[in-house]
């Protein structure tokens, strides 16, 4: 594999409504192609970042990952995205500032459950990041689980793991920048609610996809300062 100069920071972008806020934010980037999809270099913050498409779910989640590692050499891995709030425990909107995340959606009938979910639990260490943030944002935990969040188990992941939202992608990513000592940075936009009534963009789409583009700008916006934070 040809190797490419080391990059300082490299931004991953999972799902790929995310992506297409990307591609809407940075419409004139010259995008390349590579195993996971595409990706363009910026100058953010006096300093060339890689903007990546990881892909969604699990498994793109961690190839793209450890993609991102071997080839740019990276200090920095952020991911950027989204995820969807736990309705009465969060707001819609709410930057989620990841200092943990817990892949759930294990189902472990021979050996010990707890067992299995610890080892594919990851403490993110931000002992770099002191507060004030570059932006508002909520300090917490996140979920992971290749599904979306269903009605009948938010109360079991709040009550289990005092978790108040939860994605796709960023358990896999933290599992791997973890085992390669990559320093990791996640924030996730809220778009949108699941509670008792179910989820708000549930069977509407466009609620969704709407919400990402208005976290995504935000999340854009943002980066520098985050970036001049971990650099200072």
């Amino acid at each position: 594999m040809e190797e490419k100069q080391s990059i300082r920071t490299v931004v991953i972008v999972s799902a790929n409504v995310e992506w297409r806020a990307m591609r809407a934010i940075f419409p004139q980037a010259d995008y390349q192609r590579g195993p996971y999809g595409e990706w363009f270099t910026k100058q953010v913050a006096g300093q060339d970042v890689v903007f990546m498409h990881g892909g969604w779910g699990k498994i793109a989640a961690a190839g793209s990952a450890q993609y991102a590692i071997d080839h740019w050499h990276p200090e920095l891995l952020v991911n950027l995205g989204t995820c969807g709030g736990f309705e009465g425990e969060i707001g819609r909107g709410t930057i989620v500032l990841v200092e943990k995340t817990i892949v759930y959606d294990i189902i472990e009938q021979m050996g010990d459950f707890d067992e299995h979910i610890a080892h594919y639990t990851t403490e993110i260490d931000l002992s770099w990041l002191k507060p004030p943030y570059p932006q508002d944002v909520q300090r917490t935990l996140l979920v992971s689980g290749d599904r979306d969040l269903l009605v009948e188990e938010i109360p079991m992941l709040n009550s289990r793991y005092k978790a108040v939202a939860g994605d796709w992608e960023s358990g896999a990513i933290a599992w791997v920048a973890k085992r390669n000592g990559q320093r990791l940075l996640i924030l996730r936009g809220v778009t949108d609610l699941v509670g008792s009534q179910g989820g708000e963009a549930y069977g509407n789409f466009e609620i969704f996809e709407q919400a990402t583009l208005g976290i995504m700008h935000r999340l854009v916006e943002a980066l520098p300062r985050w970036i001049v934070r971990y650099s200072a």
